[in-house]
């Protein structure tokens, strides 16, 4: 028989009555919803009124413009035209007598806002470089943030490629249009828009198109062999659609390579870490819903692992994980060997892919 506990009636009353408290421990049994919301990185413009890091949502590019300068203008309208319902902020840093300042400053002041997608205004190594490993710090098992970093190359392959294996991380993703009129932070911020417009982490985003964003020469497109090498080292290939628009290929990450250097595909594609991210998220809440001012007993361990699979249950049914039931002896909770006070598990996630490729033989009867 499971005990009753009570948060505010205390077991020691003896005036008799009948006492009720509401408990809302249980009454959230959905998942919780997955909004995104960009920070620009931005150089404050002549006149600027938004202070130095200090982020500030914007909604229009005007409104950017007044507070942060041209290039923060540009960079939104390039947002907003790819996607109108987009979150967006931007926060500004001082630009004196050199091209490129540190950034790092401006990323930690995003820290604790919620942001989900950072697009810098400068796409050098170094910079991408502070993007990278400011959201390794705040991705991690203890911070549990869900960053993505966006960046873009509108020069040559090569020169996405040797920026792509720089990188090497699965939170970062890097789109290549060599050619366009439009600047590489317009795409970036096109690009970043469409990740923000798609919520379902699972759902890849082949053929979304970037808004505003212009065709480059026809000698200079990418094509389907330079596409493939794009896919193979790290590089989101964008490409010319009919209507002569901007579309995305196939969204992946920098991330091609294991520590010790071995090809390593496991987080390949940008939903991978995106449903990772989302997992986490869904999982963390449940738990701090459930069990806020739990004891731990013999009953504990079963109880929170009955909650997690219910979780994982119904990210199932939004196609987001699969083959649950089969991977459930795999799901343990069991209590520390070296603190008495905390419970471990090991949940495994199995991720839904996205169909990227089909194919098919045709036999010709005669």
């Amino acid at each position: 028989m499971t005990a009753i506990s009570f948060d505010t009636i205390p077991a020691s009353i003896r005036k008799p009555g009948a006492y009720f408290e509401f408990n809302t421990s249980l009454a959230v049994r959905t998942l919780p919803t997955n909004p995104q919301h960009i920070c620009l990185i931005v150089p404050l413009g002549e006149g600027a009124t938004a202070s130095v890091n200090a982020p500030e949502q914007v909604f229009s590019a005007a409104e950017a413009k007044l507070a942060f300068g041209e290039v923060a203008a540009e960079m939104v309208a390039a947002a907003i035209a790819a996607y109108r319902y987009v979150a967006i902020s931007c926060v500004g840093v001082t630009v004196t007598g050199q091209t490129e300042p540190d950034i790092a400053d401006a990323l930690a002041s995003t820290a604790q806002g919620g942001y989900t997608i950072v697009v810098p205004a400068w796409f050098s190594q170094v910079a991408l470089t502070a993007v990278r490993t400011h959201i390794a710090t705040w991705t991690d098992s203890i911070e549990q943030q869900s960053i993505i970093g966006v960046g873009a190359v509108t020069s040559t392959l090569s020169a996405a490629t040797a920026l792509a294996a720089s990188l090497n991380a699965g939170g970062m993703t890097l789109a290549l249009l060599p050619g366009t009129p439009s600047t590489a932070r317009q795409v970036a911020a096109a690009y970043a828009a469409m990740i923000a417009s798609e919520e379902d982490p699972a759902r890849p985003l082949n053929t979304l198109v970037l808004g505003a964003i212009k065709v480059p020469p026809v000698a200079q497109r990418l094509g389907r062999t330079e596409q493939e090498a794009c896919l193979a080292n790290g590089i989101t290939p964008l490409e010319v659609a009919a209507g002569d628009v901007i579309q995305i290929v196939r969204a992946v990450s920098t991330y091609t390579k294991s520590a010790a250097g071995a090809n390593d595909v496991s987080l390949l594609d940008l939903t991978t870490i995106r449903t990772l991210y989302y997992v986490r998220q869904a999982l963390r809440e449940r738990v701090r819903l459930r069990f806020p001012r739990s004891k731990l007993s013999n009953k504990t361990p079963a109880a929170v692992r009955g909650e997690l699979l219910d979780v994982l249950s119904k990210l199932e049914e939004l196609e987001i994980v699969e083959e649950v039931a089969a991977n459930a002896p795999g799901l343990v909770v069991e209590r520390s060997l070296q603190d008495v006070n905390r419970l471990n598990a090991s949940i495994p996630v199995d991720v839904v892919n996205g169909l990227h490729v089909f194919a098919g033989r045709i036999d010709l009867l005669l």
